[in-house]
């Protein structure tokens, strides 16, 4: 049996640290358009504020967390052509990264700018959040959280 302290397998597993880095971008992201929806409602700067530094974490954590996915595919499947639910879940990881990366650069163009944020960037994370939920969905079904993987 696998001791489930042991650093070595810690670090060294094939897809743990994709596995767990992605937690980081999903919250922060969810939290920051949490945070983001409540200082549009109570016009609170200090909201606002820590809704872009989430939107900072996130955007950097994707790096780490596409790097890593990239990673446990090499190991896994040994580079294997990717098709099916993998596949998708590639497209939809890259996609969600594109959409994380799209909300801090308006919440930084605007605060660069002095500028209100424009409305329809609710719009736009609700969006985002949606894609991150299907994005981990099909993730949850490669790591067999979700049925058979």
């Amino acid at each position: 049996m696998v001791n489930p302290l042991d650093l070595r397998t810690l670090l060294l597993a094939k897809h743990a640290q994709h596995v767990v880095l992605i937690h980081f971008p999903i919250g922060l992201f969810i939290s920051a358009v949490a945070f983001d929806f409540i200082a549009q409602w109570t016009q609170r700067r200090g909201l606002a504020d820590t809704a872009y530094y989430n939107l900072l974490g996130a955007m950097i954590s994707t790096v780490p967390v596409l790097a890593t996915g990239v990673l446990a595919w090499q190991f896994q499947l040994e580079g294997q052509k990717l098709k099916g639910i993998l596949l998708l879940h590639l497209v939809l990881a890259c996609a969600s990264t594109v959409m994380i990366w799209l909300v801090w650069w308006m919440h930084f163009r605007a605060r660069r700018r002095a500028e209100v944020l424009p409305s329809y960037r609710l719009v736009i994370e609700f969006l985002g959040v949606s894609l991150i939920a299907l994005t981990g969905h099909v993730g949850g079904f490669l790591s067999g959280v979700n049925g058979p993987g």
